[in-house]
């Protein structure tokens, strides 16, 4: 994890940008992951752990009725959830995620494992991914860290192939 996140930060970095996270079922540890990199804070904005409704709504503006129309593990929400990061920071990049790590709260139609997760830059794209992730909470909780980080060099690497 440790190199992923100094492949994220370097890549920020050559872009001149800070990146902002938004974490729900990952509690922080997307902002832990990059703070453990030294000299984090030159790329590193803030981050916001929006565990209940109620935060996401307060500290990220996502809509009360996307929440109840689509549950805050969905694609609505984790885009929101982008967008509010970036509004309520000084970052160009945001990354979101928000899923089920288990052991209880999984229905049917969303099962313990289910995990979304978004990426943006400041006045462009945003993109999300839905992820069904094995194995128990801190498995599922570390390959979204994984994923989100992974992403957002992914991303990172799609700005610089444009420009």
């Amino acid at each position: 994890m440790h190199d992923l996140a100094e492949k994220v930060g370097a890549a920020l970095k050559a872009h001149g940008y800070k990146l902002a996270t938004a974490e729900s079922c990952t509690g922080g540890a997307v902002a832990v992951a990059v703070t453990d990199i030294a000299g984090s804070s030159a790329w590193f904005e803030r981050g916001f752990i929006t565990y209940s409704n109620e935060a996401k709504q307060e500290m990220l503006d996502v809509a009360p009725a996307t929440l109840a129309k689509y549950g805050a593990v969905s694609e609505a929400v984790v885009r929101e959830m982008v967008s509010g990061a970036l509004r309520h920071s000084h970052a160009q990049m945001a990354v979101a995620v928000s899923g089920i790590a288990g052991p209880g709260g999984g229905t049917l139609d969303k099962p313990v494992g289910m995990v979304w997760v978004a990426w943006g830059i400041q006045d462009g794209a945003c993109t999300a991914r839905l992820h069904q992730l094995p194995g128990n909470r801190a498995e599922i909780r570390m390959q979204s860290v994984h994923i989100a980080l992974q992403g957002a060099l992914e991303m990172l690497h799609g700005v610089s192939q444009l420009a």
